[in-house]
């Protein structure tokens, strides 16, 4: 079986803790705050290896977790960081976000890496709130959480020329004569159900060929093997559209094939196409040709080529057709942007937060504070230590939650949620 679809979990690691430590020297009566901060959690990156061919490896591990940053030590000394998080994959890779469907990387070059997970900064230890009126401050921060999300994989292979048409049309007789893959073969519809690579040397020029699983009516929309197999084309620079020269209507046939390519993406529609009506072996579809020629030339077909894969007849010059169209485009894929770029890791200036939040209340009388900023303050606050209860009391205050709290209603003795973390509310 052919995994080209996975669906993983990644957790980047989180920050180390800061810790409260003081000076504890001797002849040192009064030392000041020592407590280091902790170390910063692992990335997660997705690296293009072309070693890796499938996606299988992801149905046997699904969770992958970076490791967490160390925490701080006394002497002001900083906790060690996490080691990135390398995550395998094949060439061809697409990674999107399960829930918001955001592209995060698009591998199409071999060593590409891109981060999907960011680790969190290692929290402050008290040396860092030193100021000159708290000269010993008790506080300290826990590490900022690192990303985590599922993330789903699609792998779209990476092919110079792919290999479309109906099904039976003779895709994978054809790659199995010029190539040395050898794909199942028979004379019956979806023989083929998974793509197929093979590798051809046209006139001293390498170029790989994808056999693309046929398509039927309804593609576009999922039928038959529909979207499984469509996503494969998109890498492919240009097209061999095989006719089945037997068929009832070779050139309704082609009209049909290019209708499901453009209604799936109008850039397969646009890509550069070699035709050919396979089968010259057969007497039958020898006399039609002429007829079937002029037909394709008149919806646009340019200079339609006829075949036996069989035979081998008229191979040769359908792969140097092939490989002359690929010479007069891009080296690399036209769909290719900055999305494809290497990733880089979290920049030193990051964007504002947000720190908007909503509350409500639910029927257990319970104050429910929902925000990513004030949710992750609430990790980070290290709720043993006095001063870091003020401190995130002041935060509250600046954010505007207090206020609205007390908008609202709230009374002295209700509870307030804030992620994990319940609060007694208190003037």
């Amino acid at each position: 079986m052919f995994f080209d679809e996975a669906k993983i979990y990644v957790k980047a690691g989180d920050g180390g803790n800061g810790v409260v430590a003081f000076r504890r020297e001797a002849h040192v009566p009064r030392g000041g705050p020592s407590g280091g901060n902790g170390g910063r959690g692992a990335d997660v990156f997705l690296v293009a290896d072309p070693q890796v061919n499938t996606l299988i490896q992801f149905s046997h591990q699904v969770h992958f977790r970076a490791p967490n940053g160390e925490p701080g030590h006394g002497k002001n000394q900083t906790g060690a960081q996490g080691s990135e998080l390398v995550i395998r994959v094949p060439v061809g890779t697409v990674a999107c976000d399960d829930e918001s469907g955001e592209i995060l990387a698009d591998l199409v070059r071999p060593g590409q890496r891109a981060q999907v997970g960011r680790g969190g900064r290692g929290g402050r230890g008290n040396n860092a709130f030193k100021t000159s009126t708290n000269q010993a401050p008790r506080i300290a921060e826990n590490g900022e959480p690192g990303d985590e999300h599922w993330l789903r994989l699609e792998l779209k292979l990476i092919a110079d020329v792919g290999i479309v048409g109906m099904p039976n049309a003779g895709k994978s007789t054809l790659l199995a004569r010029v190539s040395a893959a050898r794909p199942k073969i028979a004379d019956y519809p979806f023989t083929t159900l998974q793509p197929n690579l093979g590798v051809v040397v046209i006139d001293d020029r390498d170029i790989v060929l994808a056999d693309i699983p046929g398509l039927i009516e309804g593609a576009h929309t999922g039928a038959g093997l529909g979207h499984a197999f469509l996503r494969h084309i998109e890498r492919t620079r240009v097209l061999i559209h095989m006719l089945n020269g037997i068929s009832p209507d070779p050139v309704g046939d082609y009209e049909a094939v290019n209708q499901e390519l453009a209604l799936f993406s109008p850039e397969l529609a646009d890509k550069a196409q070699v035709v050919v009506l396979n089968k010259m072996d057969l007497p039958d579809v020898r006399a039609s040709w002429p007829g079937i020629a002029t037909k394709l030339r008149a919806l646009g077909a340019d200079a339609p080529l006829a075949i036996s894969a069989i035979t081998g007849e008229g191979v040769q010059d359908v792969l140097r057709r092939a490989a002359d169209l690929l010479a007069e485009l891009p080296v690399f894929f036209p769909g290719e942007s900055d999305q494809a770029a290497d990733v880089a890791p979290r920049p030193a200036v990051s964007a504002p937060e947000d720190k908007s939040f909503t509350i409500e209340r639910d029927h257990d009388d319970i104050w429910h504070v929902q925000g990513a900023y004030i949710e992750k303050i609430v990790k980070m606050t290290k709720w043993e230590y006095y001063d870091a209860v003020m401190r995130f009391q002041r935060i509250m205050e600046a954010l505007g939650i207090t206020e609205a709290l007390t908008a609202k209603g709230v009374q002295p003795g209700d509870t307030v949620r804030i992620g994990e973390k319940e609060l007694e509310w208190s003037d």
